[in-house]
């Protein structure tokens, strides 16, 4: 069974925006100018497209690829992350962010547990990409790091929301 079957329509609306909030998590931990913003929103779409059998429904890669692939998929991303970063800088926006993602995994954790680990796979794979993507502290793409000490942080906290979940 899938997580979208498994969920009613609020829930799945919440856990299909699961791999977006980690990512975006990341992104807003160490913001890293234009170029590295595109980086890593590439980095976040590759997430959805190259987990095995991303077009399959069946997966939870897949759902989510397929609903993605909606105008009111896109408009679920966009309101999610909106509502995130109402009133917050960067810094704040990040922590929401971890906050929100821990609030979805929790309801995964306990309304579709079969599923919890397909999902923790897909968020913890889709914010390492993102946090991989884009070298931060250097100048167009040349210098600085892999993976900030900002971005290191916040992939702890994702990993800390993911565990707290299944508690």
């Amino acid at each position: 069974m899938s997580l979208k079957n498994e969920l009613s329509k609020e829930d799945w609306e919440q856990a299909f925006q699961a791999p977006f909030i980690a990512g975006f998590a990341v992104t807003v931990a160490d913001p890293g100018g234009l170029v590295g913003a595109v980086q890593e929103s590439a980095a976040m779409a590759r997430s959805m497209q190259n987990v095995d059998g991303a077009e399959s429904e069946i997966s939870i890669a897949g759902a989510i690829f397929a609903e993605l692939k909606t105008p009111e998929g896109r408009r679920l991303i966009k309101a999610g992350l909106k509502e995130i970063i109402k009133g917050h800088g960067p810094a704040e926006a990040s922590a929401a962010a971890v906050a929100r993602l821990t609030e979805v995994m929790s309801l995964v954790a306990q309304k579709a547990p079969s599923e919890f680990d397909a999902l923790a796979s897909l968020v913890s794979e889709t914010a390492n990409n993102v946090a991989e993507a884009a070298k931060e502290g250097g100048f167009m793409g040349f210098g600085g790091t892999p993976v900030s000490d900002a971005e290191k942080k916040t992939l702890a906290d994702i990993q800390g929301a993911i565990a707290a979940s299944q508690s």
